[in-house]
């Protein structure tokens, strides 16, 4: 394998004249006199006002190093300083050079030229425009009467670089771990959603449409966005959240877009507004479905624009904000509906990204309520543990079909910081966790007082599946609205009795009702 040297000239570093040359160090020189590196053959770039010396600098090698062929290319930029001529000079040269890899090794020295040179080289050699490594050269410590000095090889191939590769890995891994509050989410999709989103956020500005269930975690989602490219320095200013179902005809124009004093009654001052607030930061808007045609219209022109009329004002705000926004609505059909505007729709949703609900993701539950517990304890200072059979009470209920769940990761939060409140000694016991589970019911199913009231206790009704619970609450209602046993089985087995030769309905209902431990005089007792 042969060893092919791609450089330029150093106008100063290669240059000198008479014999005192060789006692200084000429990194195109030494380059080619260390006895472990051996060149094969020397590409050497120069300038034209530089032929001489590029002249010069062959000949010297041709001496140490006959070995070392040598070949000089024009490369001769109007302003060496101009970026884009340099790089477009050295591109014309890689698409013609006959690189033929199977049989050369090459290497870019990048130890001379000028700055804007070294750089253009290590972009196209890195975006494989070179199909080579790079070589850097330096001079011998002070005081040393050496002139070959030391060089190293870097090969760009970062996967190579073990440390580097795990460097780049940790660090995204840490960026995702952050997005998720470092909670160790098992579901697969919210992983891979939650990657999306980490390379999303660090290299885009565009906006973010956060689709999702009340309670999904889109509001804590966004402010870990806003965290993460704070701390890369991609964002100056702050981190602004907005509830649109909170903001209704001017009040909602002036929230967000600000007013002159006397816009309007009471107007008594100048308001900047949110989106002002939010220059050079991010605005996360929540239920922007709830924003009326107006707003809508404006905040169209605001993120497409940067700018924006506050009310009252005859002369527009400037400010250069990201949009974040977040909606449980279907928002295209709103669009049908003509609630919501198309072509506002089309510049918010590039990067939509839909969060699911806490029933749709089992496996995380158990997570969070470990996060819940910790957080708890970094709030209250102190911390709360389940026993061992009181746990596996909770997540068996929890990730079970009986859990609703309405109020998603917010109702899982609320329901581990109830019990870690009452928890005595640090503990929570298997009795606190099924009065919770009763209590959780409770709000899923209020029906329930209606119907069961008197008949069950809250433990046995959270022994009951979600089903038994509302059919037998169905068939409850019927037997205190008829006559007697057999009046309400007529109404309930109306359908299937007719297929029966022998008809005893209330001989079913009364089978039906003892699977609970109920009959009928106990059901018209308790009505009474």
């Amino acid at each position: 394998m042969r060893t092919v040297v791609i450089g330029f000239v150093g106008s100063q570093l290669d240059g000198g004249s008479g014999s005192g040359r060789w006692e200084k160090w000429r990194p195109t020189v030494a380059i080619c006199q260390h006895e472990d590196f051996v060149v094969d053959r020397l590409e050497l770039l120069h300038a034209r006002q530089h032929t001489r010396l590029a002249q010069q600098v062959a000949a010297d090698i041709a001496s140490v190093s006959p070995e070392t062929e040598v070949k000089l290319h024009l490369v001769d930029p109007r302003d060496a300083w101009d970026f884009q001529e340099v790089y477009g000079l050295l591109h014309e040269f890689a698409r013609a050079y006959s690189f033929q890899p199977e049989g050369e090794r090459y290497l870019m020295h990048i130890t001379t030229g000028t700055h804007v040179a070294q750089i253009c080289m290590f972009i196209l050699t890195e975006a494989r425009y070179f199909p080579a490594g790079l070589l850097q050269s330096s001079p011998a410590r002070r005081q040393s009467s050496d002139t070959v000095g030391t060089y190293s090889i870097i090969d760009l191939d970062l996967s190579k670089y073990d440390q580097i590769a795990a460097r780049f890995a940790r660090e995204r891994l840490e960026s995702t771990d952050f997005l998720k509050s470092g909670i160790a989410t098992r579901n697969t999709a919210f992983n891979r959603m939650i990657d999306a989103i980490e390379r999303v956020a660090v290299r885009s500005r565009a906006p973010l449409l956060l689709v999702g269930p009340t309670g999904a975690g889109k509001s804590q989602l966004a402010a870990r966005v806003y965290e993460l490219k704070q701390a890369r320095h991609q964002v100056k200013g702050e981190f602004v959240e907005v509830n649109c179902a909170t903001l209704r005809g001017d009040a909602a124009i002036s929230t967000l877009f600000g007013h002159v004093k006397g816009a309007f009654t009471g107007a008594q001052n100048d308001r900047a507004g949110l989106l002002r607030k939010a220059n050079e930061g991010i605005v996360f808007l929540d239920e922007i479905g709830e924003l009326g045609r107006d707003e809508q219209a404006m905040l169209l022109k605001a993120i497409e624009e940067k700018r924006f009329l506050p009310l009252g004002a005859d002369k527009e705000a400037h400010s250069d904000f990201q949009l974040i926004a977040g909606t449980n609505r279907d928002l295209r059909a709103d669009v049908r509906a003509g609630r919501f505007r198309e072509d506002l729709l089309a510049r918010i949703n590039m990067w939509t990204f839909v969060l699911p609900a806490l029933r749709e993701r089992p496996e995380d539950i158990e997570p969070n309520i470990d996060y819940e517990l910790e957080r708890h304890a970094r709030t209250t200072s102190s911390t709360v543990r389940f026993n061992a059979e009181a746990r596996a009470v909770y997540v068996r209920f929890a990730t079970s079909s009986e859990a609703a769940w309405a109020g998603n990761f917010r109702e899982i939060s609320a329901s581990v910081s109830r019990m870690a409140t009452l928890a005595d000694g640090g503990r929570i016991s298997e009795a606190l966790v099924r009065e919770e589970i009763g209590r959780l019911q409770a709000a899923w199913c209020p029906v329930k007082d209606e119907t069961l009231t008197g008949l069950f206790t809250d433990t046995e009704l959270g022994e009951l599946d979600l089903f038994d619970r509302l059919q037998l609450q169905a068939v409850l209602t019927v037997c205190r609205e008829s006559n007697s046993a057999a009046d309400a089985g007529r109404k309930l087995f109306a359908a299937t009795r007719k297929q029966r030769s022998s008809i005893n309905d209330s001989d079913r209902l009364r089978k039906y009702l003892g699977r609970f431990g109920l009959d009928w005089t106990r059901i018209v007792k308790t009505d009474r």
